[in-house]
């Protein structure tokens, strides 16, 4: 198979490769602090939202188009299994 330009990679600097790891490793801690608020601070407050939500769509509905209106009948709603994780930021 040819070799292209694409597959060649240019070597970085030192300053560069120094500076790459300093961005990733405060990257990493940014997102684990977006993790811990997301998962922990704020998951009883998703958990209300979740609720709202679910009895919006089930008495006022939702747009479906313009101004059609569409009211999702409580048994189309899934029940939430027993055991079920709780919602989540992944990394």
């Amino acid at each position: 198979m040819a070799k292209r330009v694409q597959d060649k990679k240019p070597p970085r600097a030192r300053d560069a490769e120094a500076w790459l790891k300093e961005e990733v490793a405060e990257q990493k801690k940014r997102h684990a602090a977006i993790q811990k608020e997301m998962n922990e601070e704020i998951a009883p407050q998703r958990e209300k939202w979740v609720a709202e939500f679910l009895r919006i769509i089930q008495t006022k509905g939702f747009n479906v188009t313009g101004d059609v209106r569409r009211v999702i009948k409580p048994n189309e709603v899934p029940k939430k299994p027993k055991g079920m994780k709780k919602h989540q930021v992944v990394y």
